[in-house]
């Protein structure tokens, strides 16, 4: 049977995105193997891998763009392939190649994305704010506009008509850092309103600044799913012991978790997976002077799981 991932076992939140068994193959190659997946709704959800891990596989099979060898999978309840049109309707989505209509300017692509999508009622005066948010200038044609700025208009398109699900590939690719901080504040508010984003990016900092779950995948599977505060607390940990004395590191080394460890006079420098109870109840009896923890990040987590092979 395989693990189901959810959000907390805790949260009765309605599922935005369900996928069960969710494959798809290319031959003998299978770039997303059974994929089990639940995001509920008002969450932000981080998906990390490296490249070729299938993160964009499964962004395309959620958005009804690939066909799924087998399993399935649903937005709002909509089958997201055989309802794909619903779909596309509901999501707001910045693939992480966008490129846009070189011939149109931005306001006329993003008309045309409006009626296209068949949301005509869109409120322009979201586009305006959102394009002053982003020093965007509507008028100007996308042939003339830089990377950054067509990722600008590749945002605003994805977020212009306050869809219930945003689905972001790489969604800061060539914005300036002031822009990625609006970008961030962006997310955060979609968030607060109720709404769902997911976000696949290899910037694990700003993943790690505004996702409530994150879910990491290798070679096509899915290794873990679990909200951000749970992962850092089971995370391996990077510490420095103080010793009053010599560093006891025989003992040291026989604690359940600890790797890495090295001694540089009195001090122990050292990793440790998951708690530090252990660890600190077998040091305390040879006095410790001073405990120096390094703060562990989204990186740290997301490497411990590919080293881990």
């Amino acid at each position: 049977m395989k693990e189901h991932h959810g959000y907390g076992a805790g949260d009765v939140s309605e599922a935005v995105i369900e996928a069960t068994g969710l494959t798809k193959g290319y031959g003998a190659t299978l770039a997303l193997d059974s994929l089990d997946l639940e995001v509920p709704a008002g969450a932000v959800f981080g998906y990390l891998g490296p490249n070729g891990a299938g993160k964009t596989t499964t962004i395309r099979l959620l958005l009804g763009l690939l066909r799924p060898t087998s399993g399935q999978a649903t937005i709002h309840g909509h089958d997201t392939w055989r309802e794909r049109n619903e779909v596309h309707r509901r999501v707001g989505y910045l693939p992480g190649d966008f490129y846009g209509y070189a011939a149109l300017t931005a306001t006329q692509y993003l008309r045309y994305l409006a009626r296209l999508r068949g949301r005509a009622d869109v409120d322009w005066d979201v586009v305006e704010v959102l394009a002053k948010r982003f020093h965007l200038d509507l008028d100007r044609r996308i042939a003339t506009l830089s990377h950054g700025n067509r990722q600008k208009v590749g945002l605003i398109q994805a977020f212009m008509h306050e869809p219930d699900l945003v689905v972001l590939d790489e969604p800061t690719s060539g914005l300036d850092p002031l822009m990625q901080n609006e970008f961030l504040a962006l997310v955060r508010e979609a968030r607060d309103a109720g709404r769902t984003v997911v976000l696949s990016s290899h910037a694990l900092d700003e993943v790690e600044a505004v996702a409530d779950m994150v879910g990491i995948l290798r070679e096509g599977r899915l290794v873990v799913v679990d909200e951000v505060a749970n992962l850092r607390s089971r995370a391996r940990r990077r510490l420095d012991l103080t010793f009053e004395g010599s560093v006891p590191a025989a003992a040291l080394r026989q604690v359940a978790g600890v790797r890495d460890l090295g001694v540089d006079g009195r001090t122990a420098r050292l990793t440790v997976d998951g708690s530090l109870s252990e660890l600190l109840e077998l040091a305390a009896p040879f006095g410790i002077e001073n405990v120096s923890s390094h703060e562990t990040d989204l990186e740290d987590i997301f490497l411990a799981y590919y080293e881990d092979r």
